[in-house]
């Protein structure tokens, strides 16, 4: 069962049409995959929608309309192409995706990938290794955020670090755990400097869509040697 969410203002910035591109497919992706979020979304979308038509038009300046005509109608509001919508409604619109086209392969294995991120297949970059047992592939939206897709493979650990700024996870197969508990299939995290934590797995790996728009601190031992080139492995 999922247990970690977007939290209800994420959710209405993501219907609303104002998060950014990386943050938007992360989202988009849960909703996939989580039942309970999508039905929040599309009672925000309803709310919004009510919002619009009772406004008095007198106080909708242009850009105020512009933007709410944006979020609630138009696909164009989209900042990454329109196969991906960060609308509920048109995310329920959107043709299925054929099965060999949501899958990836990595090191012998295969991977089915939600809608949301297998209609951004032709994006994802070729896999390089990090550290350990890790492997990385750039998700390139053609702006300046940063989403990846990170696998970790049995009994592996990313050493203890906090967070510089903002990362969303949002675990697409597999379990890890840290500090705070363990998460599994559709669970979606958002960690900032108010968390210190040591992801790892155990007996079962894990694929992860990752976005982050600051670099990781490492806060132990002799791995804070490798906050110069964090940016190196995971930006």
């Amino acid at each position: 069962m999922i247990k970690a969410h977007p939290t209800d203002a994420m959710l209405h910035a993501y219907v609303a049409g104002e998060l950014n591109s990386a943050s938007a497919l992360v989202v988009s992706t849960h909703l996939d995959m989580c039942p309970h979020c999508r039905r929040m979304a599309n009672a925000v979308e309803e709310e919004l929608a009510c919002e619009f038509e009772s406004a008095p038009a007198a106080q909708l300046d242009g850009d105020d309309m512009h933007l709410m005509l944006d979020a609630i109608f138009s696909s164009s509001a989209s900042k990454f192409d329109t196969e991906v919508s960060p609308y509920p409604a048109q995310a329920e619109a959107q043709a299925p995706v054929k099965p060999k086209d949501a899958m990836i392969t990595l090191e012998g294995k295969r991977f089915q990938l939600p809608r949301s991120l297998a209609n951004q297949k032709h994006r994802i970059g070729p896999w390089s290794k990090m550290m350990g047992n890790m492997w990385r592939a750039p998700i390139n939206l053609g702006t300046d955020e940063v989403a990846n897709l990170i696998y970790m493979d049995r009994a592996t650990s990313v050493p203890e670090h906090t967070h510089r700024g903002t990362e969303l996870q949002l675990v697409i197969n597999g379990v890890f755990k840290d500090e705070y508990g363990s998460y599994s299939d559709g669970d979606m995290l958002v960690l900032d400097h108010t968390h210190q934590h040591t992801p790892e797995t155990t007996d079962e790996d894990c694929l992860i869509l990752a976005v982050m728009d600051a670099p990781l601190h490492f806060t132990s031992g002799i791995s804070r040697l490798l906050n110069p080139f964090s940016s190196l492995f995971f930006r």
